[in-house]
């Protein structure tokens, strides 16, 4: 008998089209599956930029992402193991799976949103100057000619470039680089989110925020691409916390006032 070897080929190339997806699907673990198995949740966060992130003097990690996180962990019942990240490295360490999710006063833009997904709007900022009391700088508009320290990788370039095209950018991976750039004298001013500014002036009085807010800065958490299951978790958890009133103390904890914002809230 003769056999039709196109016909049986030609058959198992679209069979294998719907039982690859099978197979797969089976081996392949979602996010959380994995994060439970492990027993840890494993969250980018920043370990520079206060009040979201930071290392304080009993070298602890906190902030207001941090907290946060671990109450997300707490929702999968695991353990949560905060990872440093960076501007420049916080979407690069996601993708790559070397963390499962990212906390790290990080904007949600379209431009970011063609690589990872992001969660709801947790934090809504701004951004502003810092400048040395007596500068003679008082607003965006004064920075022309005048070097100002910028965090690389961040939606700060791209905004002080369109508000004061004239500004001398001095880009670094961090915010306490470019903060000690300020102190030293290498930098005019620092343009940056407008809670962690105040927070630098706070800590020093010889430095002053300088003008309004000429930016918004709507921070989401981010985690890998179609993770629609672990997003959806992180989501339910912050609008969990501002119905219960949690998210709200936080705030107050770490930028003294109440939330200037109101959360989307799914019914």
């Amino acid at each position: 008998m003769k056999r039709n070897w196109m016909g049986t080929l030609s058959l198992l190339a679209v069979l294998s089209v719907f039982i690859a997806p099978i197979v797969c699907g089976a081996s392949e673990h979602s996010t959380l599956e994995k994060i439970k198995a492990r027993g840890k949740l494993l969250a980018g966060v920043k370990y520079g930029t206060v009040p979201f992130g930071f290392v304080d003097k009993n070298n602890e990690v906190v902030g207001f992402d941090v907290d946060l996180v671990r109450e997300i962990a707490n929702t999968i019942g695991v353990e949560v193991e905060y990872v440093r990240v960076t501007s420049p490295t916080r979407i690069p360490l996601l993708v790559s799976g070397n963390v499962d999710m990212v906390a790290a006063s990080m904007t949600h833009t379209v431009e970011r949103d063609k690589t990872i997904d992001f969660t709801i709007t947790y934090y809504l900022g701004g951004q502003s100057i810092l400048v040395r009391v007596g500068s003679g700088i008082n607003g965006v508009a004064d920075l022309s000619g005048k070097t100002v320290a910028v965090q690389q990788g961040t939606t700060l370039e791209k905004n002080l470039a369109k508000a004061n095209p004239q500004a001398k950018q001095l880009a670094f991976k961090d915010y306490a680089s470019a903060w000690m750039a300020l102190k030293q004298g290498r930098a005019d001013a620092l343009t940056g989110s407008h809670h962690i500014l105040l927070g630098f002036a706070k800590g020093d009085k010889t430095f002053q925020l300088a003008g309004q807010r000429f930016s918004t800065e709507p921070f989401g958490m981010g985690v890998r691409q179609g993770d629609s299951d672990m997003r959806d978790l992180i989501n339910r958890v912050l609008q969990e916390l501002w119905k219960s009133g949690k998210y709200k103390e936080y705030y107050n904890k770490w930028f003294g006032s109440d939330p200037d914002f109101q959360m989307e809230i799914w019914p």
